[in-house]
């Protein structure tokens, strides 16, 4: 399974893309930032953020694409930023076909690290260790993007397990209705 993890944000966008399934070593296709001038109007920036991630799209055809679930904050503005930012990934992957899924940063935490509280030295180690690389990617951002692919790939059989058995249980509880020959329709007189 190749997954291209996004950690949304309007100044720096981190991707990164990793491969393997769960169970067994993942592998670090590419990691990086996607960076937009903190000065430069809003649509310019949400422009140059889907022309990078759109180049990432072409250059590591991943099969799935994890973003972070936006989560309140008290800064509304930093929000607003990387919803903005997060809906390009989405929308970007969506218009190829490739489902998309949202994690929590506690949810990606809590996968990576054993703690849903970790702070980003810790996601930066446990990547590290994981992918097996000489140093964390700097800056965080890239760490939590590889972090996001991560999480996906361990999570998603579990996911579609329990899609599966939704879907099952939804069909079991709707009402089959037996087909008959349908009867001709026929005019009524006004």
């Amino acid at each position: 399974m190749r997954v291209l993890g996004v950690d949304p944000g309007l100044t720096r966008c981190g991707i990164g893309v990793v491969e393997g399934v769960a169970g067994r070593p993942l592998t670090m296709l590419g990691v990086g930032v996607v960076r937009t001038p903190s000065d430069a109007e809003l649509g310019h920036r949400l422009v140059a953020i889907e022309r990078g991630i759109e180049e990432w799209l072409d250059e590591h055809r991943p099969e799935y694409v994890a973003v972070e679930r936006v989560f309140a904050q008290h800064n509304v503005r930093t929000v607003m930023g990387t919803a903005q930012a997060s809906a390009v990934a989405m929308l970007c992957a969506s218009r190829r076909g490739i489902p998309v899924a949202l994690h929590t940063p506690s949810e990606v935490k809590a996968a990576v690290t054993g703690s849903g509280r970790a702070d980003k030295a810790q996601i930066g180690a446990m990547v590290t260790r994981l992918l097996r690389l000489d140093a964390p990617p700097k800056p965080a951002d890239a760490a939590d993007a590889l972090a996001l692919a991560i999480c996906h790939i361990w999570r998603a059989p579990a996911l579609n397990r329990l899609q599966q058995a939704h879907a099952a249980a939804a069909a079991a509880r709707t009402p089959r209705i037996p087909r008959t020959a349908a009867a001709p329709v026929r005019k009524v007189p006004r």
